[in-house]
């Protein structure tokens, strides 16, 4: 019988599914988690919550020496890690954006830069720029090679971070009429916004927080399998 156990990890700054061996102490545990969160191990407290919605706690994971499985975990409950001393670790500023200088433009100087998506569409004659009698819908030509079922990889603004899955829906949308055709993906790891429905409408169906609707132009169909990190008790 496996005993691996496949939990949500939430902390101020990440999100994402583990797998661990029910075997795991505590301590162990904690190392592990200071390679995901950024957290120092003795700036770590550690939560059991049956899902993210639940304000109350199931168990707290206080004791180094006890293995998860002493905890009763369960596939699919979260750990949820708090940072003790957050000054030390800079936990949460990464998602903090209230201090960050903002860059304005003036309508006119948009208009004149050639790195914005109106400029995309302008070269490309996309929407409202599309020659008279041209659909206002068409767009860049790689979209009529997505299919449902396609493994692909979406566009991130962070470097290094694939956001991989597989794609479930292909078309026109009620959320976005007149605006072209979107791509819905069901993520490999919780890093999207819903479950595949949007504004009561469904259009395709997977686990919360898996689900994302994107322009095609940021989908990158391929062979991309499932990214998978094993952090063993061996990795330094």
């Amino acid at each position: 019988m496996s005993t691996t156990l496949k939990v949500f990890v939430v902390s101020p700054d990440t999100h994402s599914e583990r797998r661990f061996d029910a075997h795991t102490t505590i301590g162990q545990l904690k190392e592990k988690l200071e390679l995901i969160t950024g957290i120092p191990v003795h700036n770590q407290t550690i939560t059991l919550l049956n899902s993210e919605s639940d304000t109350e706690a199931i168990a707290s994971l206080g004791d180094d020496s006890k293995a998860l499985g002493f905890y009763g975990v369960r596939d699919f409950q979260v750990l949820k890690i708090a940072d003790t001393n957050p000054s030390i670790s800079f936990t949460g500023q990464l998602t903090d954006v209230s201090q960050v200088d903002k860059f304005d433009l003036t309508p006119e100087e948009y208009a004149q830069r050639q790195d914005t998506v109106l400029a995309y569409k302008q070269r490309n004659k996309i929407g409202r720029f599309a020659p008279p009698g041209e659909s206002q819908l068409s767009e860049a030509p790689h979209q009529v090679d997505i299919s449902i079922g396609s493994r692909c990889q979406v566009e991130s603004s962070e470097a290094g971070l694939n956001k991989r899955g597989t794609v479930r829906f292909f078309g026109k949308t009620k959320f976005a009429k007149g605006e072209g055709v979107w791509v819905g993906i069901e993520y490999d790891e919780p890093m999207g916004k819903n479950d595949g429905s949007i504004q009561g409408e469904r259009y395709f169906t997977c686990r919360p927080n898996y689900g994302v609707f994107v322009r095609p132009d940021k989908v990158q169909i391929g062979d991309f399998p499932v990214e998978e990190i094993d952090l063993d008790d061996e990795e330094m």
